[in-house]
């Protein structure tokens, strides 16, 4: 019912910027949360930020003061802002919504 395509992602220095974009196939007005997580290599996939209908934000304790989570239901669209990116930051990222909907994953690189 709900197909997400993560976008923006790539290969940066460290302390570089990305934005990460989750476009919906559908209205997103009604989904209650909407979360980024990411998975390095050999790691298990962890959660990083979520944002609920109301603008309600939670990050992992790793990414706050780095990362920004955003909606735009207008758009149908969930954003990443990444800041000061670390390396250790390298992971595949994916965007999910309730039910078990989960995007392709976008590729992010911090390296020097």
């Amino acid at each position: 019912q709900v197909q997400l395509v993560e976008s923006g992602g790539g290969l940066v220095q460290p302390g570089g910027s990305l934005r990460l974009s989750c476009a919906a196939s559908g209205s997103i007005f009604s989904i209650n949360a909407m979360g980024w997580y990411r998975q390095a290599p050999g790691k298990q996939r962890e959660l990083v930020a979520t944002i609920t209908s109301g603008g309600s934000t939670n990050y992992a304790n790793s990414v706050k003061g780095r990362f920004t989570i955003s909606r735009d239901n207008a758009k149908n669209t969930v954003y990443l802002q990444m800041n000061s990116l670390k390396p250790e930051d390298t992971a595949v990222y994916y965007c999910n919504a309730p039910k078990g909907y989960w995007g392709q994953g976008t590729q992010v690189t911090v390296s020097s």
